[in-house]
């Protein structure tokens, strides 16, 4: 009872304290937070609007884009390839293709009319005519069809010069990825003097098809055979391939250059077939010189080392030498011991997509090139004569 009794004295004394403390204050209502979906809506405030001067760049840019367009995609094709089953026929491929003069000529790639018995070309204004394939070459991966057009329906695409392309420089495919017909893309260039492996293998190996354009604008099954074009409309390659582990677009698309195609492409037109100089040696591409000039003890970090001649080719009756012993390179075995090719007719080889790449831009069949070699330590010039892949 009596705790009780100084509770009741004491609760009058704090009360008066605070009547003093608070004297002349103005006492607040204790109050809970409302939820928030009842708090008042943040204030939002719009962005402020582009200066017209950027907003007039931007649409400039919209402009050629699709100026482009339709300046370009009425010589873009959609190609079908059909193969005869019995009495009928069923299609077992299709791509693109594009025109290339007022003579019915179109370009595309020889991989997508492979195995073809019989070809369908559609033009974008619903027109659809047979082809004639009038000549191919696998290792370009090129070919060219002629079709029967009046000249009015044909709109052939200017031809530019892929030697001035620039890594980073604005490019734009047209094509019919996945049947999708006229479609576009863009992109920029990501990379020039790739080397891409062609469908043929010989007896030495694969070709490597040199100088390939490397670009991020999507490409996808269907642009094969379409042109790569720049912010001229001017054709700058043939869109061919596209690196992917799942089979679509990953970025990274190649195309081959266009002055391939002019070096070609009137050989397909005039012979059905181009003539390849052929050198006659291999090289062992698992390493560059510069990776073997220590462990084999080369006096150069550069060039192509020659792993075999092949016999009957000109490499062989000049007397150029393969290796003759191999040598534990990172867990592989190489081929040591041959001549080193550091140039050919005075310029100078970095690797041996370097070598093809000159023999395919600046030789011909029959040709005489003066290999610059580095054998046992000597250098020497040796004249060779080019004869055909």
């Amino acid at each position: 009872m009596r705790r009780y009794r100084a509770l009741l004295y004491a609760v009058p004394i704090i009360c008066a304290l605070l009547a003093c403390t608070c004297k002349g204050q103005k006492l607040l209502p204790i109050s809970t937070p409302s939820p928030y979906y009842l708090l008042p809506p943040p204030s939002l405030v719009p962005p402020t609007p582009l200066p017209d001067a950027v907003v007039s760049r931007l649409e400039a840019e919209d402009e050629l884009l699709a100026n482009i367009y339709q300046r370009a995609s009425p010589a873009v094709v959609y190609i079908e390839a059909m193969a005869r089953d019995g009495s009928s026929e069923a299609l077992i491929g299709s791509g693109s293709g594009f025109v290339i003069d007022a003579e019915g000529h179109i370009v595309t790639n020889a991989h997508v009319i492979e195995q073809a018995d019989s070809l369908e070309v559609s033009f974008a204004d619903g027109t659809v005519v047979a082809a004639e394939v009038l000549g191919k070459d696998p290792y370009s991966d090129l070919a060219v069809l002629r079709v029967e057009v009046a000249g009015a329906q044909l709109w052939p695409l200017e031809l530019g010069d892929s030697d001035t392309l620039r890594v980073g420089q604005r490019v734009i495919a047209i094509g019919n990825p996945f049947g999708l017909e006229g479609t576009m893309t863009v992109g920029i260039i990501s990379a020039l003097g790739r080397s891409l492996p062609s469908q043929v293998l010989e007896s030495a190996g694969y070709f490597s098809n040199p100088d390939i354009i490397q670009t991020d604008a999507a490409i996808n099954p269907g642009n094969s055979g379409g042109p790569l074009l720049d912010l001229h409309g001017r054709v700058v390659g043939v869109n061919t391939a596209i690196r992917s582990t799942t089979g679509v677009n990953a970025g990274v698309g190649f195309a081959v250059p266009v002055n391939t195609l002019k070096r070609i492409v009137p050989h397909l037109i005039k012979e059905g077939t181009y003539h390849y100089p052929y050198l006659g040696i291999t090289s062992d591409t698992r390493f560059t010189v510069a990776e073997l000039a220590e462990p084999l003890g080369l006096p150069v970090t550069y060039g192509v080392l020659v792993t075999s001649v092949q016999p009957g080719t000109g490499a062989a009756r000049a007397g150029l030498r393969g290796g003759d012993h191999e040598v534990e390179v990172k867990g592989m075995a190489v081929r040591a011991g041959g001549d080193l090719i550091i140039a050919i007719n005075g310029y100078r080889l970095r690797s041996f997509d370097d070598l093809v790449a000159y023999l395919v831009r600046e030789t011909e069949v029959g040709q005489e090139v003066t290999l610059t070699i580095i054998r046992n330590g000597e250098l020497m010039d040796v004249p060779v004569v080019l004869g055909e892949r």
